[in-house]
């Protein structure tokens, strides 16, 4: 399984809406359950925010790569969690 990091914001919509939506896809198709997901919390942790290079959240990063950056979809978010397997 490779290595997926996520940026997000506490207070941003779509970030709210990118966790239903892996909770939903994690729900529905088995094989996703075990992708593991760092949630870094940009404000919280800007030292590791800036070390990466995205301008919007959420940013998903699959072994480094950046995987999808801002407004999310089902199909968005499931192209990240079918890399990491």
């Amino acid at each position: 399984m490779k290595k997926v990091t996520m940026f997000y914001l506490e207070g941003c919509p779509h970030c709210k809406k990118a966790f239903k939506m892996i909770d939903v896809l994690k729900e529905k198709k088995p094989e996703y359950e075990n992708v593991q997901i760092e949630k870094i919390e940009e404000s919280k942790n800007a030292h590791i925010a800036e070390t990466h290079d995205y301008y919007y959240v959420p940013t998903f990063y699959v072994d480094g790569v950046k995987i999808h950056e801002g407004v999310p979809s089902l199909d968005k978010i499931e192209a990240v969690l079918k890399s990491a397997i």
